[in-house]
């Protein structure tokens, strides 16, 4: 993409109120557009990260049989009032519902809607297990809508939804999501630490939160250095210095964002809305299910709050926006300069055609301060300069976002350098 194209620029300021890093340093280099508290639009820059986000999860969702469906934003009253959630617990606490129609509100979450899917389809323990999941807009009304994207009332959200015949069935299942989110968010860039969490209401045991360690976070953790162990504050009885239950070594204390979680539902939702299959004894039983969620604006925002410096945002490469900031410096010899933009275009070119992500920053009225500082701001892993003095040497200067040191690649050894 050609910089000059973007639409977007990068603002030196952003609105008062706004105080976390991710969501000064993504409004600043226009990645995303604050329409009001906790209501952000995606910008170009943004939804190439979104994206970026949602396909690594996708991938590992469909490893794990996952099957994608885009269920309706759209509640019907009377499968929440199964449920009883339509006057009580989340539908009362955070749900919208619709002024012109007292029948419908904005789906917070979607457990009584796919129940209802279910029931209509699944018959016989032969059709189970099944593993359903969609990547969707959630609408919450939420009192303490700030960290930026960390905390919204409209997020982008990926939930799976489970459903087996047993407990043991459902068990391997609830490992198996385990594994794949850790993989999900390594692949992120982002270290999440499995962390043991209340029940919920829907089981006596633990349910488990991926939590990543950040001064902004809402949420506290007692865990172990080596990972062998971690609890949510709110059920620990440990502290910070106490003996890890498992290893022995010495237990630490930090804030932390929570970036996922998983939890069995059980028979709640089939119970209260009659979902059965019949077994092979010809019986009637109850589905049991399983939700796992992941925040994919959050996990974008959690990105940012880990990844940066005083400069700006560090995207890890696989979700940054662009695989490469390509600029091009002029010169004060017009015919040097035409030299400098004959050589960026053909290296924009080329590395497009080697499959490249590349956002060329050809703008002739910025200065090498306004660009360096630009592409610092926006963060995507390499930057390659053609100036004056690079094609002295026939050269590319090449620099990587997270290191300090500079580097001249003879322009025909650009293509193998990144191979």
């Amino acid at each position: 993409m050609l910089q000059s194209k973007l639409f977007t620029k990068v603002r030196k300021q952003v609105s008062k109120d706004e105080k976390s890093i991710n969501g000064i340093l993504l409004e600043k280099a226009g990645f995303v557009h604050k329409e009001m508290a906790g209501v952000y639009t995606f910008l170009p820059l943004g939804l190439r990260v979104i994206t970026k986000i949602e396909n690594i999860i996708r991938e590992e969702m469909n490893k794990i049989s996952g099957q994608e469906v885009l269920m309706t934003i759209f509640q019907p009253k009377k499968i929440w009032e199964e449920t009883g959630r339509w006057s009580g617990e989340i539908g009362k606490q955070v749900m919208y519902k619709c002024e012109g129609s007292k029948e419908i509100g904005l789906g917070p979450t979607h457990e009584e809607m796919l129940t209802n899917i279910i029931r209509s389809y699944i018959n016989s323990f032969e059709d189970l297990p099944v593993h359903i999941y969609q990547i969707q807009t959630k609408f919450r009304k939420e009192a303490r809508a700030r960290s930026g994207i960390l905390r919204g009332r409209e997020f982008k959200m990926k939930d799976l939804y489970s459903f087996h015949t047993s407990e043991s069935d459902f068990k391997k299942y609830y490992e198996k999501a385990k594994k794949s989110y850790t993989k999900i968010f390594n692949n992120c860039g982002v270290k999440a630490i499995i962390t043991e969490a209340s029940g919920h209401g829907f089981t006596k045991n633990f349910t488990h939160e991926f939590q990543v360690i950040a001064d902004v976070g809402e949420d506290k953790i007692v865990y172990c250095p080596k990972l062998d162990f971690s609890q949510n504050k709110e059920i620990s009885k440990l502290k910070a210095g106490d003996k890890c239950p498992v290893c022995g070594a010495k237990l630490k204390e930090d804030k932390s964002i929570e970036a996922g979680n998983i939890f069995p539902l059980g028979i709640k939702y089939s119970k209260a809305m009659n979902a059965l299959f019949t077994d092979k004894d010809g019986k009637k039983k109850l589905i049991i299910m399983g939700c796992y969620g992941i925040g994919i604006s959050r996990l974008m925002g959690t990105i940012v709050e880990i990844h940066h410096d005083e400069k700006g945002i560090i995207w890890p490469s696989t979700v940054a926006p662009f695989d490469i900031h390509l600029i091009s410096l002029k010169s004060s010899d017009e015919k040097v300069n035409k030299k400098i933009k004959i050589n960026s275009e053909k290296l924009y070119k080329e590395l497009k055609e080697e499959g490249k992500e590349v956002l060329y920053d050809d703008r002739e009225n910025k200065s090498a301060g306004e660009k360096f500082a630009d592409a610092d701001l926006i963060g995507i892993p390499y930057r390659l300069v053609v100036s004056e003095k690079t094609l002295r040497n026939d050269s590319v200067e090449v620099k990587k976002r997270n290191e300090n040191k500079l580097k001249l690649v003879k322009i025909k050894q650009i293509y193998k350098f990144f191979k």
